[in-house]
């Protein structure tokens, strides 16, 4: 039970979080006229800030050290960067939430009981029923877009971007589900998923940054370059011999790290020209956080 109600409830406050802002972005990108859209797009933003409250609720004293040490649950600058764009876009955020996730504590100070349990079950359902709809609804408007019968300010490849990630996290609770722990990931297919999801947040910035910031444009084009190189190198690689380029992926992924941190330091700021929402920027610092968590522990574990 202790394990099932862990890795459940960390991987709602990653993902869970991950979700809620995915609906904000494609809610703040549907012109005004397309309300039924805006009205569906709300209500995924509502559910899974319900379902992310009631995490965090669940997870105090429970969830580990290293998760919430990680900034993966959220940053220094998560606080600030709701607050920016709440203001920005008149979009509401529930910024409590942050402000709780920041007094999380680790480990062993809460009780895996029956009850417990049976509530991170109820609440795996309600995320799963969430999440199926988002699906449908991120397909639906993919499909929309790339037949030209719907504007939106993202891109069709940042649909495609968190379609994939909502498909991973639903693989993950159904895993959950159906076996109660999760099986320890391929390390292979995880750096491929991963490289391409930290190659195309370096796309996204370069096409989001003001034309006039040109040294920060072809920093974010050598990073998509890494990570292209990375992940073809994750492809043709035998699964016997990751060591070497884990390493090298774990290197890159810091680096990259610390070019997310400044960024979103700069935007939170005021201090760098762009298109960048200050929570998109927070959102994709909390992902690299995210992976580099992983890549640490792969080479930890390998050592």
């Amino acid at each position: 039970m202790k394990e099932y109600a862990t890795l459940s409830l960390e991987t709602h406050l990653f993902f869970g979080r991950i979700m809620k802002e995915h609906s904000f972005f494609l809610l703040a990108g549907f012109p005004a006229k397309e309300t039924e859209l805006i009205r569906r797009a709300d209500q995924f933003r509502k559910e899974f800030e319900e379902g992310l409250r009631r995490t965090v609720e669940l997870a105090d004293g429970i969830v580990s050290k290293s998760v919430l040490r990680s900034g993966e649950v959220v940053t220094e600058f998560t606080g600030k960067a709701e607050c920016q764009t709440k203001n920005l876009t008149g979009i509401p955020i529930d910024t409590r939430i942050t402000e709780a996730e920041e007094r999380l504590r680790a480990g062993s100070c809460g009780m895996v009981n029956r009850e417990t349990a049976c509530q991170v079950r109820m609440l795996n359902r309600q995320m799963l029923r969430s999440l199926d709809g988002l699906i449908s609804f991120k397909e639906e408007i993919l499909r929309e877009v790339t037949s030209c019968r719907l504007y939106t300010a993202n891109y069709p490849l940042l649909i495609e971007h968190i379609l994939r990630e909502a498909k991973l996290y639903r693989q993950i609770i159904l895993e959950l589900a159906q076996q109660g722990r999760i099986t320890a990931p391929d390390l292979r297919n995880l750096e491929i998923f991963w490289n391409r999801i930290m190659m195309e947040h370096a796309q996204f910035i370069r096409g989001l940054l003001d034309p006039t910031e040109c040294e920060l444009m072809k920093t974010a084009d050598g990073f998509a370059e890494d990570y292209c190189r990375l992940l073809e190198e994750a492809r043709e690689q035998d699964r016997r011999a990751m060591n070497a380029l884990t390493a090298k992926t774990l290197q890159t992924t810091r680096q990259y790290q610390q070019f997310k941190t400044a960024g979103t330091e700069g935007i939170t700021g005021c201090e760098i020209r762009s298109v960048i929402l200050p929570l998109l920027a927070d959102h994709v610092l909390r992902e690299a956080n995210h992976y580099l968590r992983i890549l640490e522990h792969a080479q930890t574990g390998r050592d």
